[in-house]
């Protein structure tokens, strides 16, 4: 593939106005996330000193997402994803409002920050399957892998943006000002979402209400190899690798005696890796679970390295490469989920993805504050190293169990046999 076909293809979906308006809003908004995110782990480890501390908060935002996730991605089939995502928006929006002022006024407690965790998280687990199985209706069907890898590039691109703007901003202004502008830029992304053509979308039939169709999500990923496979593989690598809102905060403070802004800078580099990482992926979105095992392996090795430099700016160089490891590992499992799954069961689908991905965190993020706490940063960050290692291995196993069983029916069929069952020789 020639330099001009790639760059074509890596930038396809962006043809699509509906699309472009996402992007752009899901860029500022995002950003902003990604501030409250580093100003949320600061404010935390301010307050409390404590590693454990700051893995409950992530666990209370991200429990609502493993209790409520499936529940989420049924409503999603069920209802206008688009309207949806513009209500749990608003409702997020709010949230990071009263976060923001709460904290401007002094008036701040731990019992305000679980509780407005918990809010956030009840939201998300109805606003991510629905932001997920969307890209999917912005654009054709051919354009899904392509549509989900520059996602992920625009996300990241935001994890650049919004903590380096973070680690300012907490210096000049503190951290309630982070929360009121996270919470003035979800304004961006539902203004986009009210301006896009209805008719332009690729909406799938929406699910009828009927009984049992939890138990038949289930049932339907269980059953389908091409889908089972890389949720096992994401269950390991987000319950134990993704918790860098966990690890990198005690990696800077604990390890390098540093402070916000190396925080902050952790994040951003590793963002900028993430970005090349998404590049890649939508530049060759090919979905196969061989290469997710590839890149999950990468992304463990990667993770272990950075456990090994001797200071904060070695760490910051050693996370470009796990970040762009890291967006290949989630890319390409995402594009997977996405392509293989039938439309009218794409919301329960990526509902699990959100579980195994972010839902994971609750059971995640205190083992991992855990480790940081007692054992040291360092082994809270390798920690995600060796989960990735031994889901990637998993993969390659199931990939290689695979292409044996198609050989072993290859040769039946040439001997005269068929893929199910013997037969004699025609002829």
């Amino acid at each position: 593939m020639n330099a001009n076909r790639a760059r074509r293809g890596t930038f396809a979906s962006l043809k699509n106005r509906n699309y472009r308006l996402y992007m752009s809003g899901q860029l500022i908004s995002v950003s902003g996330t990604w501030m409250q995110t580093v100003g949320l782990s600061w404010l935390v480890l301010k307050l409390t000193g404590s590693g454990v501390d700051l893995g409950i908060v992530m666990a209370a935002q991200f429990l609502p997402v493993l209790l409520l996730g499936v529940v989420g991605g049924l409503v999603a089939d069920r209802v206008n994803k688009r309207k949806l995502i513009v209500a749990t928006q608003s409702s997020l929006a709010l949230a990071s409002l009263v976060l923001g002022i709460l904290t401007e006024m002094g008036s701040i407690q731990m019992w305000m920050i679980y509780g407005i965790s918990v809010w956030l998280g009840i939201t998300n687990s109805m606003d991510n399957p629905a932001r997920q199985s969307f890209v999917g209706e912005m654009v054709e069907k051919k354009s899904v892998a392509n549509a989900v890898s520059l996602n992920a590039v625009v996300m990241n691109s935001a994890r650049i943006i919004g903590p380096g703007i973070a680690g300012v901003v907490i210096y000049v202004l503190g951290t309630g000002s982070l929360f009121l502008a996270n919470a003035v830029s979800f304004v961006a992304v539902i203004v986009a979402l009210l301006a896009m053509r209805p008719a332009e979308l690729h909406s799938s039939e929406r699910v009828v209400r009927s009984r049992g169709q939890l138990r038949e999500g289930f049932s339907y990923v269980w059953s389908t190899r091409r889908l089972r496979v890389p949720l096992l593989i994401m269950v390991l690598v987000g319950t134990f690798a993704f918790e860098f809102q966990v690890s990198l905060p005690l990696f800077a403070s604990v390890t390098f005696h540093e402070g916000a802004g190396t925080y902050a800078a952790f994040m951003s580099f590793m963002g900028a890796g993430a970005v090349v990482g998404g590049l890649l992926a939508a530049t060759f979105p090919q979905t196969s679970i061989k290469r997710l095992a590839y890149a999950t392996l990468g992304f463990g090795i990667s993770i272990l390295l950075v456990t090994l430099m001797p200071n904060s700016p070695a760490a910051m160089m050693a996370m470009i490469p796990m970040g762009a490891a890291s967006m290949l590992c989630v890319s390409i499992a995402n594009a997977a989920l996405q392509v293989n799954s039938d439309p009218a069961m794409r919301g329960r689908v990526m509902s699990l993805f959100t579980i195994a991905f972010q839902g994971s965190t609750p059971i995640g993020a205190p083992i991992v504050g855990f480790i940081g706490q007692h054992a040291g940063a360092r082994y809270s960050v390798a920690v995600g190293g060796a989960a990735s290692l031994l889901a990637g291995t998993y993969g390659l196993i199931n990939a290689a169990k695979r292409r044996a069983a198609r050989l072993a029916e290859a040769r039946a069929v040439d001997n005269g046999f068929g893929p199910l069952h013997g037969g004699s020789v025609a002829g």
